[in-house]
């Protein structure tokens, strides 16, 4: 007894060392987390195509390409047009333009000529171009490649070039010079080849580079490039952090006040999953945005989720008679499913975010995966290392964990009817809204200018004014024309000049704003430049979101299928999923919230916590199925598993929404666009678990559950 109470001393020891050292190493290494252009800036580059007047197919699939190219630097990487024949690149986390300019390469014409002259393809032709290294396994001799993957029609082109011509070189010509010029060795059908020859991987990556730029639907050169500050300012950071902090020690106060020792133990296992959670960022090298914030976010509310889940069994255990011990074991056990199917079906949408989509929801993905593994093991590991501990120090009085003894059945499905046409009015009045936004503003959402696109003016102010004086003094100036809130700012590094993007203004609108500035400012109106730009949320990376949660929304009615053996349990999850998009969709259009980058990240975050809820309330029913499939109707199992639950719904929702309510109160206005919706998404969640899921799924199994119990209960009865 005495070796075991020391081992646990020993072991509490080694925990609070751990948190203490991954909290050190995290604290330290905040720093060199990359930050997104709206958190700390980047390098702004812009290109002019060298034709005059592009098409605007030709625009949009060179925008696109540029977009894809540029995620090499940052997920958060932003691509939009200028003017007629000017494209943006806005790269977060760098501060040498010069640097990104070399590596990046200058857009220019690229071509595939034969050894006479001949032209066999250009750049257009070109899928891809990536550098590599092969080994030959009979030497182990390393060789550097380029591998080369060529469009359909540059596929067919390549290969009569490469069959008419083996043994003679093929020149790849770049902006009238020749960059490489390997020989053919063999006729290359398959659209895929590789060039060999490369001292190095330097050289290799080079070439795959100059060869990529050169695949641009358009020939650009670059026009400017800047180091810009911060969209949301210094400010916005330090807020989000005190809120967090403010908002972390709530929650770790809620959680020993309702749970006692265990809520000690999770708050202990939350600790080290902050700093371990820190320096996995900065190992990753994962980009943090405003998005990416939402991910922290609910990854932290999905920790909590669990211990709570685990807690509330502990306490039924003990209620029902079970020691401490076997009560805590089997708490753990008894968790476990609910907590594997809930983590691993928001992972499945992570992964598959992070595969097909692009821009701030692949930071979104990123940071949502790694929360999700590391607060599954927290829970999983940690909190139960902690409690095994505390309870062989000597707390093994039941006082010290809480006791659940009787539970109140309530008649949730009672209300199904009222829950269905509630929603349903809802739903239909923010249909009904987007009708009327449609004809009254030309558009069903309020987009902002990330979806619609605006103006982008340049100012140049007589002194160098801070991001916070240009909140406070400028942007008010700016919004009294506009008439509308979203405006964004930048500082260009090294001047006094700011970037102010707006809405689109019309010719009298831009002058009225120009003699603002003057005569507030004293600037010089010769030296405002106005330009429009179009959406940084261009509309192929609008498909890619829209592709990305579709699929994933599939995959994990897939996994559901599979966990519960029921389509219905996907079914119903799925429409209470769709219910809780519409729903905050309807405050979008009823309010005329700003739908901007962050919206995609609220609806994401949404997404992820509300199936995970529902899946808590699912797990139950399938227990109790299997409990009480033949004893109580489908109606009691499905309001006994509600009624189990509702605790969990309610403690975890309240952590969720206190540490957003708390980033909404102290954050500034672009970190209130998004904090609001996603507390209307958290109650709204949290109301069509409880109040839709288990009804929907009551529905579609009553008649199938009734038949299958009328026999049971004969055959019971007449043995009796």
């Amino acid at each position: 007894m005495k070796n075991k109470k020391g081992k646990s001393f020993l072991g509490m020891l080694l925990l609070l060392i751990a948190i203490g050292v991954f909290g050190y190493f995290g604290y330290s290494t905040m720093n060199q987390i990359k930050l997104g252009l709206d958190l700390a800036g980047g390098v702004s580059i812009t290109y002019q195509a060298k034709e005059e007047n592009p098409s605007s197919e030709d625009m949009a699939d060179t925008i696109y390409k540029l977009q894809q190219r540029v995620q090499n630097y940052s997920t958060e990487a932003e691509v939009y047009q200028e003017g007629n024949n000017r494209i943006n690149v806005d790269i977060p986390g760098v501060s040498d333009a010069n640097a990104i300019l070399e590596e990046l390469g200058k857009p220019g014409s690229l071509i595939f000529v034969d050894s006479e002259g001949n032209q066999i393809l250009d750049g257009k032709q070109v899928a891809s171009a990536k550098a590599g290294m092969t080994e030959d396994k009979a030497t182990g001799s390393k060789a550097y490649v380029v591998s080369l993957t060529f469009t359909e029609e540059g596929k067919q082109a390549f290969a009569e070039a490469t069959t008419n011509g083996v043994g003679k070189p093929i020149y790849i010509i770049y902006d009238n010079q020749i960059i490489s010029a390997p020989t053919v060795r063999e006729a290359i059908t398959g659209g895929q080849c590789q060039i060999d020859g490369m001292a190095d991987y330097e050289e290799a990556n080079n070439l795959a580079s100059t060869i990529r730029i050169g695949s641009l639907s358009l020939e650009l050169e670059e026009l400017r490039s800047n180091v810009v500050g911060a969209k949301l300012g210094q400010e916005a950071i330090s807020t989000s952090l005190k809120a967090g902090l403010i908002g972390f020690a709530i929650v770790i106060v809620f959680m020993i006040a309702v749970y006692l020792l265990p809520g000690l133990a999770a708050s202990l296992a939350l600790c080290l999953y902050v700093g371990l959670i820190l320096i996995l960022l900065v190992a990753f090298e994962v980009t943090l945005t405003l998005p990416g914030v939402a991910g922290i976010i609910l990854s932290i509310g999905m920790a909590v989720d669990a211990n709570v889940i685990i807690f509330t069994r502990i306490k039924e255990e003990i209620g029902l008679g079970t020691s401490v011990k076997n009560a805590i074991k089997a708490g753990f056990a008894k968790a476990l499913s609910a907590i594997i199917d809930g983590n691993v079906t928001t992972l499945i949408a992570a992964a598959v975010l992070f595969w097909r989509g692009s821009g701030t929801v692949k930071g979104f993905a990123a940071t949502l995966a790694i929360g999700i593994v590391l607060s599954m093991f927290t829970a999983l590991f940690v909190t139960k290392f902690a409690l095994n501990c505390f309870y062989e120090m000597g707390f093994e009085d039941a006082k010290f964990y809480g006791c659940r003894k009787d539970m109140k059945t309530r008649p949730f499905l009672k209300f199904r009817k009222l829950y269905f046409a509630l929603s349903l009015v809802i739903i239909l009045a923010g249909v009904g809204s987007m009708v009327h936004n449609q004809s009254s503003m030309g558009v069903p959402l309020n987009y902002s200018m990330e979806f619609r696109g605006g103006t982008s003016t340049n100012v140049t102010f007589n002194e160098d004014m801070s991001l916070e004086d240009i909140s406070s003094q400028v942007v008010p100036v700016v919004e009294k024309i506009t008439g509308e809130a979203g405006t964004q700012t930048q500082k260009v590094a090294g001047s006094n000049e700011v970037i102010i993007k707006t809405r689109t203004l019309n010719m009298d609108e831009r002058e009225e704003l120009n003699q603002a500035l003057a005569d507030q400012f004293g600037v010089d109106k010769e030296k405002i430049t106005a330009d429009s730009i179009s959406g940084a949320v261009s509309q192929e990376m609008k498909r890619d979101a829209i592709v990305a949660v579709t699929i994933a929304t599939i995959c994990m009615l897939i996994y559901i299928w599979f966990r519960f053996s029921n389509i219905t349990f996907a079914a119903g999850a799925v429409l209470a999923l769709m219910h809780d998009v519409l729903v905050v969709l309807t405050c979008y259009a009823m309010l005329r919230w700003s739908v901007g980058s962050t919206f995609i990240a609220c609806m994401l975050t949404i997404v992820g916590y509300s199936i995970n809820a529902t899946i808590v309330i699912f797990d139950r029913i399938r227990e109790n199925m299997k409990l009480l499939g033949n004893k109580e109707s489908a109606e009691t199992i499905v309001n006994t598993s509600i009624s189990q639950t509702l605790t969990r719904s309610i403690n975890t929702t309240l952590t969720t929404f206190v540490m957003v309510l708390i980033l909404y109160i102290l954050g500034v206005s672009s970190i209130r666009e998004f904090a609001l919706p996603l507390m209307v998404g958290l109650i709204c969640g949290t109301y069509s678990s409880v109040c839709l899921s288990g009804s929907v799924w009551y529905v579609l199994n009553k008649k199938r559950m009734e038949k299958n119990a009328k026999p049971v209960g004969k055959k019971a009865k007449a043995e009796k």
